[in-house]
Protein backbone atom coordinates (compact mmCIF):
# COMPACT_ATOMS: atom_id res chain seq x y z
CA UNK A 1 0.00 0.00 0.00
CA UNK A 2 1.07 3.27 -1.02
CA UNK A 3 0.47 6.96 0.16
CA UNK A 4 1.11 9.47 -2.43
CA UNK A 5 2.50 12.75 -0.91
CA UNK A 6 3.46 15.32 -2.89
CA UNK A 7 4.64 16.19 -6.70
CA UNK A 8 8.34 16.69 -6.54
CA UNK A 9 9.09 18.17 -9.67
CA UNK A 10 7.87 18.07 -13.45
CA UNK A 11 10.38 17.09 -16.65
CA UNK A 12 9.57 18.55 -20.07
CA UNK A 13 12.54 18.00 -22.89
CA UNK A 14 11.52 17.28 -26.64
CA UNK A 15 12.02 13.50 -26.37
CA UNK A 16 10.22 12.71 -22.75
CA UNK A 17 7.45 14.45 -19.92
CA UNK A 18 6.97 13.35 -16.81
CA UNK A 19 6.43 13.79 -13.30
CA UNK A 20 8.06 12.74 -10.38
CA UNK A 21 6.24 12.65 -7.20
CA UNK A 22 7.81 11.79 -3.65
CA UNK A 23 5.32 8.98 -0.91
CA UNK A 24 5.79 7.05 2.13
CA UNK A 25 5.67 3.79 1.77
CA UNK A 26 3.34 2.47 4.10
CA UNK A 27 4.65 -1.02 4.89
CA UNK A 28 8.36 -0.19 5.50
CA UNK A 29 7.55 3.37 6.51
CA UNK A 30 10.82 4.70 3.93
CA UNK A 31 10.07 7.68 1.63
CA UNK A 32 10.45 6.78 -1.77
CA UNK A 33 10.24 8.26 -5.20
CA UNK A 34 8.58 7.25 -8.42
CA UNK A 35 7.73 8.83 -12.39
CA UNK A 36 4.69 8.55 -14.15
CA UNK A 37 4.38 9.55 -17.64
CA UNK A 38 1.09 8.64 -18.44
CA UNK A 39 1.26 5.02 -18.95
CA UNK A 40 1.99 4.13 -14.98
CA UNK A 41 4.27 4.69 -11.91
CA UNK A 42 8.21 3.57 -12.74
CA UNK A 43 9.90 3.24 -9.40
CA UNK A 44 13.14 5.22 -9.32
CA UNK A 45 16.05 4.14 -7.89
CA UNK A 46 17.40 6.75 -5.25
CA UNK A 47 18.48 6.40 -1.63
CA UNK A 48 15.65 5.63 1.24
CA UNK A 49 15.30 8.65 3.74
CA UNK A 50 14.79 6.83 7.58
CA UNK A 51 11.21 8.49 8.10
CA UNK A 52 12.75 10.09 11.97
CA UNK A 53 15.04 11.94 9.94
CA UNK A 54 17.12 13.94 11.48
CA UNK A 55 18.83 11.19 13.74
CA UNK A 56 21.21 13.69 15.27
CA UNK A 57 20.46 17.97 15.96
CA UNK A 58 22.56 20.18 17.76
CA UNK A 59 22.73 19.94 21.21
CA UNK A 60 21.86 23.56 23.32
CA UNK A 61 23.66 22.63 26.34
CA UNK A 62 26.72 22.78 24.59
CA UNK A 63 27.91 24.94 23.28
CA UNK A 64 30.37 23.62 20.99
CA UNK A 65 27.51 22.07 19.38
CA UNK A 66 24.90 24.43 20.12
CA UNK A 67 24.77 25.05 16.34
CA UNK A 68 24.91 22.57 13.64
CA UNK A 69 26.30 18.55 13.80
CA UNK A 70 26.75 17.18 10.10
CA UNK A 71 29.00 15.11 8.16
CA UNK A 72 29.74 12.16 10.05
CA UNK A 73 32.19 9.49 10.00
CA UNK A 74 30.57 6.45 10.54
CA UNK A 75 31.81 2.94 10.96
CA UNK A 76 30.68 -0.80 12.57
CA UNK A 77 32.95 -1.35 15.51
CA UNK A 78 33.60 -5.43 16.27
CA UNK A 79 34.64 -4.95 19.40
CA UNK A 80 31.98 -3.30 21.03
CA UNK A 81 28.91 -4.82 18.33
CA UNK A 82 28.66 -0.94 18.35
CA UNK A 83 27.47 1.31 15.42
CA UNK A 84 30.19 4.62 16.13
CA UNK A 85 29.46 8.05 14.81
CA UNK A 86 32.36 10.67 14.52
CA UNK A 87 30.37 14.21 13.61
CA UNK A 88 31.24 17.31 12.51
CA UNK A 89 30.05 20.09 14.98
CA UNK A 90 29.70 23.57 15.48
CA UNK A 91 28.77 26.33 18.32
CA UNK A 92 27.60 30.00 18.23
CA UNK A 93 30.73 31.63 18.29
CA UNK A 94 31.58 34.21 16.00
CA UNK A 95 34.63 32.35 14.43
CA UNK A 96 33.09 29.23 14.15
CA UNK A 97 35.61 27.00 15.40
CA UNK A 98 35.24 22.87 14.37
CA UNK A 99 35.23 19.55 16.49
CA UNK A 100 34.69 16.62 16.13
CA UNK A 101 32.17 14.54 18.58
CA UNK A 102 31.55 11.17 19.44
CA UNK A 103 28.08 8.99 18.85
CA UNK A 104 27.11 5.59 19.38
CA UNK A 105 24.58 2.93 18.68
CA UNK A 106 23.19 -0.68 18.79
CA UNK A 107 21.15 -0.57 15.56
CA UNK A 108 22.36 2.29 13.50
CA UNK A 109 19.65 4.45 13.31
CA UNK A 110 19.24 5.61 17.60
CA UNK A 111 22.85 7.07 18.57
CA UNK A 112 23.48 8.73 21.77
CA UNK A 113 26.12 11.04 22.91
CA UNK A 114 29.05 9.29 24.60
CA UNK A 115 30.57 12.77 26.17
CA UNK A 116 29.95 16.37 26.37
CA UNK A 117 32.97 17.42 25.42
CA UNK A 118 34.88 16.74 21.83
CA UNK A 119 36.65 14.08 21.49
CA UNK A 120 38.69 15.30 18.55
CA UNK A 121 39.80 18.96 19.48
CA UNK A 122 41.68 21.45 17.27
CA UNK A 123 44.38 22.82 18.98
CA UNK A 124 45.19 26.26 18.48
CA UNK A 125 48.95 26.01 18.94
CA UNK A 126 49.05 23.17 15.75
CA UNK A 127 48.50 23.13 11.90
CA UNK A 128 45.09 21.90 12.44
CA UNK A 129 44.19 24.49 15.33
CA UNK A 130 41.26 26.44 13.22
CA UNK A 131 38.84 23.59 12.97
CA UNK A 132 38.51 19.67 11.96
CA UNK A 133 35.71 18.46 9.88
CA UNK A 134 33.83 15.92 7.76
CA UNK A 135 36.09 13.03 8.88
CA UNK A 136 35.82 9.52 7.25
CA UNK A 137 36.61 6.15 9.08
CA UNK A 138 37.97 3.15 7.35
CA UNK A 139 39.30 0.06 9.74
CA UNK A 140 42.37 -1.58 8.18
CA UNK A 141 43.60 -4.69 9.97
CA UNK A 142 41.69 -3.59 13.05
CA UNK A 143 43.14 -0.39 13.34
CA UNK A 144 40.40 2.69 12.66
CA UNK A 145 42.21 5.44 10.34
CA UNK A 146 40.54 8.80 10.11
CA UNK A 147 40.93 11.39 7.35
CA UNK A 148 39.57 14.75 7.95
CA UNK A 149 40.28 18.49 6.66
CA UNK A 150 41.57 20.58 8.74
CA UNK A 151 42.23 24.77 8.63
CA UNK A 152 45.09 26.31 10.48
CA UNK A 153 42.64 28.83 11.64
CA UNK A 154 38.62 28.73 11.99
CA UNK A 155 36.69 29.35 8.39
CA UNK A 156 33.89 32.46 10.66
CA UNK A 157 30.46 32.16 9.90
CA UNK A 158 30.51 30.96 6.18
CA UNK A 159 26.72 31.26 5.86
CA UNK A 160 26.24 34.80 5.93
CA UNK A 161 26.22 37.46 3.37
CA UNK A 162 29.57 37.28 1.60
CA UNK A 163 30.45 41.08 2.36
CA UNK A 164 29.25 40.85 6.11
CA UNK A 165 31.05 37.52 6.73
CA UNK A 166 34.61 39.06 5.22
CA UNK A 167 34.27 42.18 6.91
CA UNK A 168 32.86 39.82 10.45
CA UNK A 169 36.35 37.46 9.57
CA UNK A 170 38.79 40.86 8.90
CA UNK A 171 38.37 41.31 12.38
CA UNK A 172 39.94 38.16 14.10
CA UNK A 173 41.93 36.77 11.33
CA UNK A 174 45.57 38.21 10.98
CA UNK A 175 47.08 38.52 7.59
CA UNK A 176 50.16 36.41 7.33
CA UNK A 177 53.57 37.73 6.15
CA UNK A 178 54.64 36.42 2.78
CA UNK A 179 57.08 34.32 4.05
CA UNK A 180 54.07 32.36 5.41
CA UNK A 181 53.50 28.41 3.70
CA UNK A 182 50.61 29.19 1.27
CA UNK A 183 47.74 27.11 3.78
CA UNK A 184 48.51 30.08 5.96
CA UNK A 185 48.09 32.76 4.09
CA UNK A 186 45.05 31.39 2.61
CA UNK A 187 43.66 29.60 5.32
CA UNK A 188 42.65 26.65 2.62
CA UNK A 189 41.63 23.51 4.09
CA UNK A 190 44.14 20.28 4.10
CA UNK A 191 43.97 16.95 5.12
CA UNK A 192 45.52 15.10 7.93
CA UNK A 193 45.13 11.44 9.36
CA UNK A 194 44.67 9.86 12.32
CA UNK A 195 43.88 6.88 14.35
CA UNK A 196 42.23 5.31 17.03
CA UNK A 197 42.33 1.55 18.41
CA UNK A 198 39.49 2.51 20.89
CA UNK A 199 37.62 5.84 20.08
CA UNK A 200 38.87 6.81 23.74
CA UNK A 201 42.24 8.39 22.48
CA UNK A 202 43.38 9.27 19.40
CA UNK A 203 46.69 9.97 17.70
CA UNK A 204 47.56 12.07 14.76
CA UNK A 205 49.69 11.57 12.15
CA UNK A 206 50.12 14.47 10.23
CA UNK A 207 49.73 15.89 7.11
CA UNK A 208 48.82 13.74 3.87
CA UNK A 209 48.00 15.94 1.07
CA UNK A 210 50.28 18.96 -0.40
CA UNK A 211 50.06 22.27 1.37
CA UNK A 212 49.85 24.43 -1.74
CA UNK A 213 46.39 22.69 -2.74
CA UNK A 214 43.15 23.63 -1.24
CA UNK A 215 42.89 19.37 -0.76
CA UNK A 216 39.38 17.77 0.90
CA UNK A 217 36.75 14.84 0.72
CA UNK A 218 40.08 12.56 1.51
CA UNK A 219 39.18 8.76 1.48
CA UNK A 220 40.98 5.78 1.92
CA UNK A 221 40.06 1.86 0.66
CA UNK A 222 39.48 -0.55 3.50
CA UNK A 223 42.48 -2.62 2.48
CA UNK A 224 45.42 -2.31 0.43
CA UNK A 225 45.22 -3.21 -3.36
CA UNK A 226 48.17 -5.12 -4.62
CA UNK A 227 50.11 -4.40 -1.72
CA UNK A 228 49.72 -0.29 -1.96
CA UNK A 229 46.89 1.71 -0.14
CA UNK A 230 44.99 3.62 -1.95
CA UNK A 231 42.73 6.83 -1.43
CA UNK A 232 40.68 9.06 -3.25
CA UNK A 233 41.09 13.64 -3.17
CA UNK A 234 39.38 16.29 -4.16
CA UNK A 235 42.75 18.71 -4.69
CA UNK A 236 42.06 21.99 -6.45
CA UNK A 237 44.36 22.02 -9.36
CA UNK A 238 45.04 24.95 -11.92
CA UNK A 239 41.45 26.18 -10.56
CA UNK A 240 39.91 22.87 -11.20
CA UNK A 241 38.11 20.60 -8.24
CA UNK A 242 38.03 16.46 -9.99
CA UNK A 243 38.20 13.56 -8.13
CA UNK A 244 41.89 12.08 -7.91
CA UNK A 245 43.35 8.45 -7.22
CA UNK A 246 46.71 7.87 -5.69
CA UNK A 247 48.39 4.87 -4.00
CA UNK A 248 51.04 4.68 -0.58
CA UNK A 249 53.13 2.13 0.65
CA UNK A 250 52.79 3.30 4.05
CA UNK A 251 49.63 5.22 4.13
CA UNK A 252 51.43 8.85 5.18
CA UNK A 253 53.02 9.16 2.28
CA UNK A 254 51.84 9.20 -1.29
CA UNK A 255 52.33 9.60 -4.60
CA UNK A 256 51.21 12.39 -7.03
CA UNK A 257 48.04 10.51 -8.28
CA UNK A 258 45.68 10.80 -11.18
CA UNK A 259 42.28 12.24 -12.24
CA UNK A 260 39.83 9.29 -11.49
CA UNK A 261 36.91 11.47 -12.81
CA UNK A 262 36.17 15.22 -13.68
CA UNK A 263 32.04 14.79 -13.54
CA UNK A 264 30.67 14.95 -17.13
CA UNK A 265 26.80 15.28 -16.09
CA UNK A 266 25.28 19.04 -15.68
CA UNK A 267 23.87 18.32 -11.47
CA UNK A 268 27.41 17.03 -11.13
CA UNK A 269 29.51 19.87 -12.96
CA UNK A 270 31.65 21.83 -9.67
CA UNK A 271 32.79 20.51 -6.31
CA UNK A 272 32.95 17.15 -7.10
CA UNK A 273 34.36 15.01 -4.84
CA UNK A 274 34.04 11.71 -2.59
CA UNK A 275 31.36 11.03 -0.22
CA UNK A 276 31.64 7.59 1.69
CA UNK A 277 34.69 5.52 1.46
CA UNK A 278 34.25 2.69 -0.85
CA UNK A 279 32.51 -0.64 -0.11
CA UNK A 280 33.91 -3.44 -1.73
CA UNK A 281 31.49 -6.18 -3.61
CA UNK A 282 32.10 -9.01 -5.27
CA UNK A 283 31.31 -7.01 -8.37
CA UNK A 284 34.21 -4.34 -7.54
CA UNK A 285 34.42 -1.01 -5.07
CA UNK A 286 31.01 0.90 -4.69
CA UNK A 287 32.04 4.74 -4.53
CA UNK A 288 29.39 7.29 -3.05
CA UNK A 289 30.21 10.72 -4.04
CA UNK A 290 28.75 14.10 -4.40
CA UNK A 291 28.53 16.81 -7.76
CA UNK A 292 27.24 20.65 -7.11
CA UNK A 293 25.02 22.03 -9.94
CA UNK A 294 26.88 25.28 -10.87
CA UNK A 295 24.11 27.22 -11.52
CA UNK A 296 21.70 26.31 -8.64
CA UNK A 297 24.63 25.77 -6.31
CA UNK A 298 22.91 21.97 -5.08
CA UNK A 299 24.38 19.55 -4.33
CA UNK A 300 23.58 15.99 -4.90
CA UNK A 301 24.74 12.42 -4.64
CA UNK A 302 25.70 9.59 -7.64
CA UNK A 303 27.51 6.30 -7.43
CA UNK A 304 29.95 5.00 -9.57
CA UNK A 305 31.14 0.94 -9.58
CA UNK A 306 35.34 0.50 -9.85
CA UNK A 307 37.41 -2.30 -10.67
CA UNK A 308 37.92 -4.90 -7.71
CA UNK A 309 41.32 -4.88 -8.62
CA UNK A 310 42.32 -1.53 -11.05
CA UNK A 311 40.30 0.63 -8.89
CA UNK A 312 41.60 3.54 -11.20
CA UNK A 313 38.97 2.09 -13.73
CA UNK A 314 36.00 3.39 -13.49
CA UNK A 315 33.07 0.51 -14.66
CA UNK A 316 29.98 2.07 -13.97
CA UNK A 317 28.33 4.85 -12.73
CA UNK A 318 24.53 6.39 -12.41
CA UNK A 319 24.25 9.50 -15.25
CA UNK A 320 21.31 10.48 -12.92
CA UNK A 321 21.89 11.30 -9.23
CA UNK A 322 20.34 8.97 -6.45
CA UNK A 323 20.16 11.68 -4.09
CA UNK A 324 19.35 15.27 -4.04
CA UNK A 325 17.85 17.89 -1.44
CA UNK A 326 14.24 16.61 -1.00
CA UNK A 327 12.56 17.66 2.35
CA UNK A 328 12.90 20.41 4.51
CA UNK A 329 15.60 19.40 7.20
CA UNK A 330 17.64 19.54 3.67
CA UNK A 331 16.70 22.46 1.81
CA UNK A 332 16.70 25.06 4.74
CA UNK A 333 20.10 25.77 6.99
CA UNK A 334 23.02 26.92 6.88
CA UNK A 335 23.83 25.56 3.21
CA UNK A 336 20.37 25.71 1.45
CA UNK A 337 20.22 22.32 -0.71
CA UNK A 338 22.98 20.08 0.67
CA UNK A 339 23.22 16.11 0.77
CA UNK A 340 26.57 15.26 1.96
CA UNK A 341 26.98 11.36 2.56
CA UNK A 342 30.89 10.84 4.56
CA UNK A 343 29.46 7.85 6.42
CA UNK A 344 28.66 3.90 5.40
CA UNK A 345 28.25 0.83 7.01
CA UNK A 346 27.05 -2.18 5.14
CA UNK A 347 25.06 -4.79 7.44
CA UNK A 348 22.78 -7.70 5.52
CA UNK A 349 22.80 -6.76 2.19
CA UNK A 350 21.76 -2.79 3.56
CA UNK A 351 23.98 -0.09 3.52
CA UNK A 352 23.19 2.47 6.01
CA UNK A 353 24.62 5.76 4.04
CA UNK A 354 24.89 8.94 6.64
CA UNK A 355 25.33 12.44 5.28
CA UNK A 356 25.12 15.83 6.45
CA UNK A 357 21.75 18.09 5.91
CA UNK A 358 21.82 21.55 4.71
CA UNK A 359 25.07 21.92 6.90
CA UNK A 360 22.72 21.93 10.16
CA UNK A 361 21.82 18.24 11.13
CA UNK A 362 22.54 14.16 10.29
CA UNK A 363 20.34 12.42 8.33
CA UNK A 364 20.05 8.26 7.27
CA UNK A 365 19.15 6.82 4.24
CA UNK A 366 19.20 3.26 3.21
CA UNK A 367 19.96 1.20 -0.07
CA UNK A 368 19.97 -2.51 -0.65
CA UNK A 369 23.69 -3.36 -1.93
CA UNK A 370 22.26 -5.47 -4.83
CA UNK A 371 19.37 -3.15 -6.07
CA UNK A 372 22.51 -0.50 -6.54
CA UNK A 373 24.77 -3.05 -8.74
CA UNK A 374 21.42 -3.96 -10.40
CA UNK A 375 21.25 -0.33 -11.12
CA UNK A 376 24.63 -0.16 -11.98
CA UNK A 377 24.94 -2.81 -14.23
CA UNK A 378 21.89 -1.36 -16.55
CA UNK A 379 23.26 -0.66 -19.90
CA UNK A 380 22.88 3.61 -19.72
CA UNK A 381 25.27 3.51 -16.19
CA UNK A 382 27.85 1.10 -18.03
CA UNK A 383 31.44 3.60 -18.62
CA UNK A 384 31.87 2.75 -22.45
CA UNK A 385 28.10 3.53 -23.28
CA UNK A 386 28.21 6.97 -23.20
Amino acid sequence: MLIFCKVFYINVTKQDVYVVFWYRNRRSGLIQFARYDGKGAIYILKFDRYPGNPILSPEKRNRWENFCVLNPAVCFDEKTNKFVMLYRAGGDDIRHKIRLGLATSDDGIHFERRSDEPVFDADDYEPDGGCIEDPRIVCIDGRYFITYAARAFAPGRYWLPDKQFKAERSAWLVKQPECSPQFIKVNHTVTYLAYTDDFVTYKKLGRITDSRLDDRDVVLFPRKINGKFVRISRPEVNGEKAMWIAYSDDIVEWGKGEVLYRGTESWEGTRIGAGCPPVETDKGWLLIYHGVDPVSGIYRVGVMLLDKDNPSKILARTRRFVMEPELDYETSGLYNGCVFPTGVVERDGTLYIYYGCADKFVALATVKTAALLEELSKEENLVGND
